[in-house]
């Protein structure tokens, strides 16, 4: 029957589809994890040196091994397969043991040697199976096909040879096992199963990959409990921040740092099952940890039709700012799970012209959207572009409830800031309204406010009382700095957001006079301190402090009618103060007044 060739060199093609290689070590994290239901209660990831180099200096391996069920001879073929997926079927799992194995695999190392023990079906002896996969043994011997050597092995009395097909194939099969991997003899591989449990899976990734200088792509000497990357994923600017901002180490070392990036890698993680990186565990982490004034929000994504498609279809969002926030570091996004699994780290959703949205991160579970095929991603589904929009507004809404708070402008009642400090825009949609500066009587579309600035009189006015309402924001956020914040979880809590218009409103009338009937109440400061010149800004800000608490609905009429007003008790005062002048300067200097 004619059937399609597999080519070694898709092999390396496949596996380049994974662009990162912690991703790809993610994976054999993932299969080892979805052990524990087999009784695995550890992964080991380490390093070993190649038996075979007569070098000084060995090569690296990469070693991942863990103690659960192991796969029997079958299930090792079929793990071997190209394509072939032992789980896609099982809702409950996230590793793919088959063709995720084998991408993985490959995107870390050229060739990969397997050893899996399991107790076997139940009344079945224990079994012992070695596999390889060699792109180096394929393309130095010219190979066509995709050609998987594996040898088993049963316990009667001993281990014995298991043969499946004919001795000749079993022989064919060690000889090139020996050949191309570390190991020597038949003897020095089953020494890998002494070093295992009763049951369990042990990998072993050789001739690891070199970056474009020689070097290996990963880098087992800046640390010696971590893998990390060298390359772009590494930013010494932001190890150096990450010592000197614990609460956000996370966020600025996961993309070259297995620890830290295994450390956030699970939502969960069961309290018997332990990683191990190079002799030391992992220590898991959430990252809610690491926020300050929390809040938690539900999102239940609706269908076109307004109907939800699914009940359990939920996800539960916490977001809040990180710890290290008021240091105003450009840290933030939202670390999205997909069944336990993070899919997307730090994803940031929002980014603004300015400092908009910094410090805010999140934390989620959307079992309802599919992951890419390496994990790193979600598919582009109208469902993922609907929760994206939600997370923008989430952070959107958070940030100008809060940003104050951590000692960023707060932004004007009524609008978005999407350029950060000092600079507020509204939200670009078609029913975005103008500010409450716009919207007031005389000032009802962007042409008249920019006639009333061109009238000079009014223009003056305005611009008074916009840098009123601009102090009267930075003295706020001083004070949330120096009496609102601290490192300790102590300061946790739901936010609260900034009091609403109303009540601004009402803080105002107590401390001034408001326009009454049409007209304006104006006072004359009692303080005999004051110049002319600062009683007469004094009056102004008092005006533009009247105007603000009322909306600002006044016309350019009203505005020309309080200038006038004010240029007349000026005329007043400067006569007043001319009068008394001339009197002093008339009375006899020796006596007392």
């Amino acid at each position: 029957m004619d059937h399609c060739r597999v080519h070694p060199r898709f092999l390396h093609s496949n596996a380049t589809s994974h662009k990162w290689a912690l991703g790809a070590l993610a994976e054999l994290l993932d299969n080892s994890q979805d052990e524990v239901i087999n009784g695995a209660t550890y992964v080991n990831i380490d390093v070993l040196e190649h038996e075979k180099d007569s070098d000084k200096e060995k090569s690296r391996m990469l070693l991942v091994e863990d103690d659960g069920g192991g796969m029997d001879p079958d299930k090792m073929r079929q793990c071997m397969s190209l394509g072939y997926s032992v789980k896609s079927k099982i809702l409950s799992t996230i590793g793919q043991y088959g063709n995720g194995f084998k991408t993985s695999t490959m995107r870390l190392g050229a060739d990969v040697l397997v050893f899996s023990c399991s107790r076997g079906k139940s009344g079945k002896r224990p079994t012992q199976s070695i596999g390889m996969l060699s792109y180096t043994f394929l393309r130095s011997t010219g190979k066509e096909d995709i050609i998987v050597p594996m040898i088993d092995y049963e316990f009667k009395q001993g281990w014995e040879r298991m043969v499946r097909t004919t001795s000749d194939d079993w022989n064919t099969s060690l000889r090139t096992i020996i050949a191309w991997s570390p190991y020597s003899t038949e003897a020095e591989l089953l020494d890998q199963f002494r070093l295992m449990k009763e049951q369990g899976t042990r990998i072993i990734i050789y001739n690891l990959w070199e970056d474009d200088q020689g070097d290996l792509e990963l880098d087992f000497d800046a640390d010696v409990h971590d893998i990390q990357l060298r390359g772009g994923n590494r930013d010494e600017k932001n190890i150096q921040m990450a010592n000197q901002f614990p609460n956000s180490k996370h966020y600025l070392t996961y993309r070259h740092s297995l620890r830290s990036y295994a450390s956030i890698l699970y939502l969960r993680l069961p309290s018997y099952f332990q990683m191990i990186l190079r002799g030391k565990e992992i220590e898991h982490h959430n990252i809610v940890t690491d926020m300050m004034l929390k809040k938690e929000v539900t999102y239940r994504p609706v269908a076109p039709n307004g109907r939800p498609k699914d009940s359990t279809m939920v996800a539960d969002v916490t977001i809040g700012f990180v710890k290290d926030a008021k240091h105003h570091i450009d840290v933030q996004g939202f670390n999205v799970y997909h069944k336990n699994r993070l899919i997307k780290p730090f994803w940031r959703v929002w980014t603004a012209a300015g400092s908009g949205g910094r410090g805010v991160i999140g934390v989620l579970e959307a079992n309802f959207i599919e992951p890419a095929h390496d994990k790193q991603d979600f598919e582009r589904t109208t469902l993922l572009l609907r929760l994206e929009a939600r997370l923008v507004q989430m952070q959107k809404d958070y940030w100008s409830g809060n940003a104050h708070r951590i000692g960023y402008v707060a932004p004007r009642p009524g609008r978005n800031s999407e350029a950060g400090e000092g600079e507020n825009f509204p939200e670009n949609t078609a029913s975005a309204q103008p500010s409450s500066y716009h919207s007031g009587k005389g000032y009802t579309n962007s042409k008249d406010f920019q006639n009333s600035k061109r009238g000079g009189k009014g223009g003056t006015s305005f611009g008074i009382q916009q840098r009123a309402e601009k102090s009267a924001r930075n003295k706020r956020s001083t004070k949330s700095v120096l009496h609102g914040l601290s490192d300790s979880d102590g300061s946790d809590s739901e936010f609260v957001g900034t009091p609403s218009s109303r009540s601004r409103s009402h803080t105002l009338n107590m401390n001034q006079k408001s326009f009454q009937n049409g007209s304006i109440g104006l006072t004359t400061p009692q303080s005999s301190g004051l110049t002319e010149r600062e009683r007469v800004r004094t009056n102004s800000q008092s005006m533009d402090r009247n105007a603000t608490s009322n909306g600002g609905l006044h016309t350019i009429d009203e505005y020309e009618a309080v200038i006038k007003q004010l240029r007349d008790e000026n005329s007043s005062l400067k006569e007043r103060w001319r009068i008394c002048r001339d009197n002093l300067s008339l009375q006899p200097r020796n006596k007392k007044h």
